[in-house]
């Protein structure tokens, strides 16, 4: 094989899981469930606040449930990345105990993970920088919006939408733009280098 083609080879995206990348995911799951416990500790307050600004604007604060999914992706980069992960740091959240229940933690996270594997899937997995990542945030509270909208029929069209457009932005902020901005931080420390995201060849 030629230099050209080893550096080809190199730089070719492959979506087939490894053990390592497994593990990290993983291991973001797992700190991030431990986040998502302990903003449920003190969340009441600050959704409080938010909602007494008006009925739904609350949804600003939902990012701080939604990062898991799009930050294990854009390490990793495979498919099911974000719904692996947001699922499993809603599974140790609702472990640990919190106010919310099986609804509000593990199926709520999934329907979250979901919408941040289709920001990424309408790349076909081959986008993977601020863009996409956003997207997948934005989607992934888009996803926990629509839950709270489902599980709430008495909330009336216009707290329903100023919900679904504050979680969204919510999480294209900080779940999404954010999260990319951490993952590029903590590439240049060299800790990624096993990584495509760790890696500074452009993907073919």
């Amino acid at each position: 094989m030629t230099e050209e083609n080893q550096s080809s080879a190199v730089r070719k995206h492959n979506n087939k899981w490894r053990v390592v990348d497994i593990v990290v995911a993983a291991i973001i799951a797992v700190a991030s469930g431990v986040i998502f416990w302990g903003w449920d500790i003190v969340c009441t307050a600050p959704l409080a606040l938010f909602e007494a600004v008006t009925p739904g604007f609350e949804g600003l604060l939902n990012a701080f449930w939604l990062f898991a999914g799009p930050l294990a992706a854009i390490i990793v980069r495979k498919p099911g990345a974000a719904l692996f992960a947001e699922t499993l740091a809603a599974a140790l959240e609702l472990t640990m105990g919190n106010q919310w229940g099986v609804g509000g933690s593990l199926i709520v996270g999934i329907v979250q993970g979901l919408g941040a594997e289709i920001g990424l899937a309408i790349f076909a997995y081959k986008k993977w920088d601020l863009l996409s990542t956003t997207i997948s945030g934005a989607l992934a509270g888009v996803g926990c919006g629509l839950y709270y909208w489902l599980t709430n029929p008495a909330w009336s069209a216009l707290r329903v939408s100023i919900y679904l457009i504050a979680s969204a932005i919510s999480g294209a902020v900080l779940a999404g733009a954010v999260m990319y901005l951490l993952q590029v931080a903590i590439a240049k420390t060299g800790v990624l280098d096993r990584f495509e995201s760790g890696r500074t060849q452009e993907l073919v």
